[in-house]
């Protein structure tokens, strides 16, 4: 049995690796343990978005709203290589009615002449003004009134639609999100494991004994209860607590289509159901639709997005862009089921995206964490350190606002003066690559390139510029152990790359694998 630490985590998600590094930072000694892939589940499988939620507002999360509108700049500042700024555009459709059902529909079905569920125009505009003042922006431009006709915005949308607001938000890379919390985590001193599946957990003598499947056994003063959509199987099987609070399970599925627009801002559309979706510039050549919003039930890494689903989406976007979305389009699904407090809400859409920190102190302290959005990591993180800190003598203050993540240490409009740099410094690399490698890796780009004269140096070229030297970085530094991790959660160049390709990549990583 090893030496004790301070916080054993379970659960190698955005949540579980932002509680790391945290925590790690604060000088804590911090052992995670994920039964996968870091971000294999829920957090690579989001919409890619740091926002407030702008149609929370409609189910009075205020705090929510407000928490998150604020955390949109704090996480540009500090990622500004794998999240940027980006306009989102709002069409206003006359034909549209809606069957909605949330507080704000009631009680304007109440006090006004229109049918239960219509969501007027002057009702989005008053949603956007508080979008643009909750959370004090200083980056983000505010709320426009935009013209479709005859516009880059308007040309992909169907005739009808005439006017649209424009507001902002900010996309995000999630998986490598959560990979730079764990690699910045580690470099603070925590223990990163992955495929460490933990078979119990039980309190022992003042503190937490943690045994993994493989037999490993670790100790530590506070457990962290981070498993995303298994977190209520850790309470019950693993750790055998007893507890009140539970989990909804709500799966969201997305759809990538070849590019249908060729400007660079998202669309936001509004349906008749009253839910919305994205349409989002994704990976250059396509675009990303999503999302369902559907109860889950079953094993979690098995949701995918159904045949019901991409009809849905399609349907959903063709009602909006002039030249239909249909199935023969989508080129890839995923769908991510997202752990939601169980707050007894009627549907999946209602059900609240706020956390929930539960904290045990029957014994040895076990934190267990519900829900919660990729936007507002960061605070949750924040938030539970600061329930977990009085079991701990040395922990220190809070200080992630503002410390950049690993290659994140350069302004958030500096990614075209890196781009020039990386160039000039390795010129045989074409503006895509080099683009590329410094919205993945930042300041870390060159690092990972080394001493490279020529594109040979860089070793194998596994297809898709990726090449054996970025493999071996992302082996070394961001813990991928198959061609898996690094297609489709370190980069999507899985978009790019044949089965063959990927075949021959996860054999030459097993060879290295091995020969470690």
């Amino acid at each position: 049995m090893s030496e004790i630490t301070d916080l054993f985590i379970i659960g190698g998600g955005i949540n579980g690796c932002g509680i790391a590094r945290d925590a790690a930072g604060r000088g804590l000694s911090v052992r995670l343990a994920e039964m996968g892939d870091l971000a294999q589940a829920t957090s690579s499988k989001s919409t890619k978005l740091f926002h407030g939620g702008l149609r929370y507002l409609e189910y009075l999360e205020i705090r929510l709203v407000r928490e998150a509108l604020k955390e949109r700049e704090v996480l540009l500042r500090a990622m500004p290589h794998i999240s940027r700024p980006m306009r989102f555009v709002l069409p206003l459709d006359p034909q549209m009615t809606f069957e909605s059902d949330t507080p704000v529909s009631r009680m304007l079905g109440l006090m006004m002449p229109w049918n239960r569920g219509h969501r007027p125009n002057f009702l989005i505009r008053a949603g956007l003004f508080l979008y643009d003042n909750l959370g004090g922006r200083k980056i983000l431009p505010g709320t426009a009134s935009l013209s479709l006709k005859g516009t880059p915005e308007g040309a992909p949308l169907q005739d009808r639609l005439q006017k649209a607001y424009e507001y902002s938000d900010c996309w995000v890379d999630d998986a490598r999100l959560v990979a730079l919390n764990a690699r910045d985590a580690a470099q603070r001193g925590a223990a990163i494991m992955v495929g460490a599946l933990v078979s119990e957990a039980a309190r022992e003598g003042g503190s937490w004994r943690v045994t993994l499947e493989d037999g490993r056994v670790f100790r530590a003063r506070a457990l962290v209860n981070a498993g995303g959509p298994w977190v209520g199987q850790v309470i019950r099987d693993v750790a055998h607590l007893p507890g009140t609070e539970t989990v909804r399970l709500v799966r969201g599925s997305h759809i990538v289509v070849p590019k249908l627009f060729d400007h660079g801002k998202a669309y936001f559309f509004q349906g008749a159901d009253g839910r919305i979706i994205f349409a989002i510039p994704y990976q250059e050549d396509f675009t990303l639709i999503g999302t369902t919003d559907r109860d889950h039930h079953g094993d979690p890494l098995a949701a995918e997005c159904t045949p019901e689903e991409q009809d849905y989406l399609c349907a959903f976007a063709s009602r909006y862009f002039a030249r239909p979305v249909t199935r023969d389009q989508v080129v890839w699904t995923y769908s991510g089921v997202r752990p939601l407090y169980d707050d007894g809400a009627k549907s999946a859409t209602a059900a609240t995206r706020d956390y929930v920190l539960s904290l045990d102190t029957a014994g040895a302290p076990c934190l267990n964490v519900f829900g919660g959005k990729i936007t507002t990591y960061r605070r949750l993180a924040e938030h539970a350190l600061e329930k977990l800190a009085p079991h701990f003598d040395r922990a220190g203050p809070a200080w992630t606002a503002g410390v950049p993540l690993p290659g994140g240490d350069f302004p958030v409009d500096g990614v075209e003066a890196l781009v020039a740099r990386l160039r000039a410094e390795f010129p045989f690399l074409d503006r895509p690559w080099a683009t590329r490698l410094v919205r993945a890796y930042g300041t870390d780009a060159g690092r990972m390139l080394g001493g490279a004269k020529v594109a040979a140096d860089l070793g194998r070229d596994f297809g898709a510029t990726l090449t054996e030297a970025e493999t071996r970085w992302l082996m070394d530094h961001e813990f991928a152990h198959h061609a898996e991790d690094v297609v489709w959660r370190r980069s999507k160049l899985g978009l790019r790359l044949d089965a063959a390709r990927i075949g021959a990549l996860e054999e030459w990583m097993t060879q290295q694998r091995a020969a470690a």
